[in-house]
């Protein structure tokens, strides 16, 4: 099972071979499931994963490890510059060290761990990655040159993470929790943290991308009191107040790290923008997941024993419990790769690839 899971996945790495037409070699991606292209798969008794049917079945027709029936938006960025999907640093890792790859992929690399938080001990119980380790996993490739620094300056790197942190705020648990606003301060500290490591480790064009309405996620069915027929204000608050923090960041951004370039990519409002006129974009349902059972589909993961999908995918908003459909990610790609201010600010991700900064020219 082992063998073929990287044979699939290495199928998958190739699937969109092309030389790019704009100066963006790679992109290197950290994050949680919304990004995972399959680490967790790797990790030994991690227990938050989507290595088995029926995720992957709309575009790759097989289990990739990304909680999605198909895409995520780091691949469909990928396919919009003109490179190859990145494979996960694990899959990568191990390939070097068999010796059946030589070195690390140069098209980037995808860090991201689903189930991650912001916060290092968010889910630290499914032994998933935590932001900071994956920090320190791309450090050590810099450090050891194992990435060359400059396909480090002049490569996209990609940042969301935050909503498992939030959700699991709303949790019941033993441990005292601190009010709402601390929370997302300590969270935001955290993003400060990393941004400001990655920009020394070499990266100039950064995207932070919001969270989305995660209140609005089929899996508030699991959570007592969370409403069935609305979303859950009280965590799209702390939503909007995180995702306030991470534009600040940006804004700041050019004064702070003189040689780079950072944009926000305002997810919330594009999806809510789904949600609001769901016919406009093709949906048929916003509210349901497509794929899981119980209220609003939300009770049970994809794939797990007794678990009911829906004969259209595409035309939900979400596929599984947490997660949105192919479509959904393909249009949110479309709206930060191509899209105005109110999508993505202060400019889209079109306009950063074209963007020369003089560290591209040392």
């Amino acid at each position: 099972m082992e063998n073929l899971f990287l044979t699939l996945l290495f199928l998958t790495s190739t699937l969109c071979v092309s030389v790019s037409p704009y100066n963006i070699p790679a992109i290197f991606s950290f994050g949680d499931s919304i990004f995972d292209a399959g680490n967790n798969h790797f990790i030994k008794n991690c227990t938050a994963q989507a290595d088995f049917p029926p995720y992957g079945s709309s575009f790759f027709h097989y289990p990739t490890g990304r909680f999605t029936n198909g895409r995520t938006v780091v691949d469909f960025i990928s396919q919009f510059i003109g490179i190859d999907f990145q494979i996960p640093y694990l899959e990568a890792k191990i390939a070097v060290m068999k010796g059946s790859r030589k070195s690390y992929p140069h098209n980037g690399i995808n860090f991201a761990s689903a189930g991650s938080g912001v916060l290092r001990g968010t889910k630290k119980e499914e032994r998933v990655i935590p932001m900071q380790d994956q920090l320190q996993q791309f450090r050590t490739l810099v450090e050891q040159n194992l990435i060359d620094k400059s396909l480090v300056q002049k490569s996209f790197f990609f940042f969301e993470a935050g909503s498992n942190d939030i959700f699991n705020y709303f949790v019941p648990s033993n441990t005292p929790k601190p009010d709402p606003h601390a929370y997302v301060q300590a969270m935001l500290v955290e993003v400060e943290t990393f941004v400001d490591q990655i920009y020394k480790l070499g990266a100039s064009k950064i995207a932070l991308f919001s969270l989305g309405p995660v209140g609005c996620v089929p899996a508030r069915a699991l959570l007592l009191g969370a409403p069935n027929d609305r979303c859950y204000g009280k965590m799209n608050v702390m939503v909007k107040e995180y995702n306030r923090g991470l534009e600040s960041l940006v804004k700041h951004m050019h004064i702070k790290y003189p040689h780079a370039i950072g944009v926000y990519g305002a997810i919330y409002n594009i999806v809510q923008k789904f949600r609001a006129n769901p016919a406009h974009y093709r949906f048929s349902d916003v509210s349901n997941a497509c794929c899981g059972d119980g209220n609003l589909g939300g009770m049970l993961q994809c794939g797990k024993k007794g678990y009911k999908i829906c004969s259209n995918p595409n035309g939900f908003l979400f596929w599984d419990f947490f997660h949105p459909s192919e479509h959904a990610y393909k249009l949110v790609s479309k709206a930060l790769w191509g899209g105005r201010k109110p999508r993505i600010r202060p400019f889209n991700l079109k306009t950063l690839a074209n963007i020369t900064l003089q560290s591209d020219l040392d």
